[in-house]
């Protein structure tokens, strides 16, 4: 079998501090990759995400996304990781908005420049919410807290806004560092949607500037088993927030932070406005570059 390198850029998204925030794989000019390449690669470079950036028909260009286990429809991190590689590179020309084709549709994204910093920002799908009717005893075991760790006066839900994840509210900060999950319980819980991760939050932060602390833990069916910075969800976190913790608001802004318990400090800026019967969320973040490497496929 005849053994070939492909080109692998990383980037840490949702930082501009290199190996902190969240890592991404990014593989340019994917075009003559089979889905089959695309995991086989995906599973060697090891990130919970590998993007590979492709031609689209549809769209500015189409972005794939891989974990080593399995493809999924969107990635937060990746797309911001991939839009600003592609952004400094000048592949993208002096564009200050272009349209990306994912699995959920075409997605717009936005460049800006705040701060001193290049901010990317991309629209995600429409949220959708699922109740959790399995055990909060098991589900806290699972992350080796005690059921009185989670804050039952808000609900459990499954949240999406283009990747399924279980929102599960925790009453403090103290608990996080004492979160050690067995992932392999996942499934089993999760009766409603087995090959959901699991995303446990709360309204106390570390950083003064930002109004929620998460943490988010992979589905054993992907290959990894945490994500440091997690840009889908920290989505889903602010449709949550307009859905039950604010049901009065038109909109809200907000900053996620996420990372810490694992020195991989990083922050997503969310938005989200009501409209219509449907709600706008949108996510933010900056990125960098940290090396680039090969690695063999067939």
């Amino acid at each position: 079998m005849k053994m070939f390198n492909r080109k692998i850029l990383h980037y840490d998204a949702f930082s501009s501090t290199a190996n902190q925030g969240n890592p991404a794989g990014v593989v340019l000019s994917a075009d003559d990759l089979n889905e089959d390449q695309m995991q086989s690669i995906a599973k060697k470079v090891g990130f919970n995400e590998t993007v590979f950036v492709l031609n689209s028909k549809k769209a500015d260009l189409k972005l794939k996304y891989f974990t080593p286990g399995h493809e999924i429809n969107l990635c937060g991190h990746a797309t911001i990781a991939s839009m600003y590689g592609l952004k400094t590179m000048g592949l993208l020309e002096d564009k200050d908005f272009i349209t990306i084709e994912t699995n959920v549709g075409n997605l717009p994204i936005t460049f800006e420049r705040r701060n001193g910093e290049l901010l990317i920002t991309m629209k995600q799908g429409n949220p959708q919410f699922v109740p959790f009717g399995g055990s909060t005893s098991e589900l806290a075991k699972s992350m080796g807290l005690s059921p009185d760790a989670i804050d039952l006066s808000k609900p459990i839900v499954y949240g999406s806004t283009g990747a399924w994840t279980l929102l599960v509210p925790i009453k403090g900060l103290d608990h996080f560092n004492r979160m050690k999950p067995d992932n392999r319980m996942f499934p089993g819980i999760l009766k409603e949607n087995p090959k959901s991760s699991v995303h446990p939050f709360c309204r106390d932060t570390f950083d003064d500037h930002a109004m929620m602390h998460a943490r988010h833990f992979s589905s054993p069916y992907s290959g990894t088993l945490e994500d440091p910075v997690t840009g889908t969800a920290s989505g889903v976190m602010g449709a949550y927030y307009l859905t039950y913790l604010n049901k009065d608001a038109a909109a809200a802004e907000f900053v996620v932070e996420q990372g810490q318990e694992i020195n991989k400090d990083g922050r997503v800026y969310v938005r989200v406005k009501r409209h219509d019967e449907v709600m706008d969320v949108f996510i933010s973040g900056t990125g960098v570059f940290v090396k680039e490497f090969d690695v063999p496929y067939a």
